[in-house]
């Protein structure tokens, strides 16, 4: 089973693919969509639909997992958060695929141990997990692959 995480955000979105194959987990693919900031809101989240729409069409994944969106100090940016959240859940849902959500908290727990692990201790155990992530995914994708792990590992 292919399964794409997407890591939720305005600015980035992460992404990430992990194949699931008889209790192996292997990487695919992962990037980062990043809309131009100089477009008006609705701007951003259309750019941030059709990134995700062409990437669920070129990687064909067979389901998806999104993070869910923890409640910030600042209100204003929580409602942003919230808009882009609903745009990545459309993405995948539009595609016709099945769409799982975790908190922050059991994405660390099912790939790390612990709920209160650091970012760095979530890409260290990523990169251990799937052996072949490239150097160079940025921490918006690596996240987004604990998302996918996340999923494989409900799955079970």
């Amino acid at each position: 089973m292919r399964i794409i995480g997407l890591d939720p955000g305005l600015r980035h979105t992460g992404w990430g693919i992990v194949e699931a194959q008889r209790g192996k987990m292997s990487f695919v693919a992962a990037g980062v969509v990043s809309p131009d900031e100089d477009l008006p809101l609705s701007g951003r989240l259309a750019e941030l639909h059709r990134a995700l729409a062409q990437i669920i069409a070129d990687w064909t994944p067979d389901a998806a997992a999104i993070e869910e969106t923890f409640v910030n100090k600042n209100p204003s940016s929580t409602l942003k958060l919230g808009q882009a959240r609903g745009v990545v859940l459309l993405a995948p849902a539009l595609a016709g695929l099945p769409v799982g959500e975790y908190t922050p908290n059991q994405i660390k727990k099912m790939v790390v141990g612990t709920g209160h692990a650091d970012k760095r201790q979530v890409d260290m155990m990523v990169r251990t997990i799937l052996k072949s992530v490239p150097a160079q995914v940025p921490p918006d994708a690596s996240d987004a692959l604990a998302i996918a792990l996340t999923h494989a590992f409900m799955r079970r």
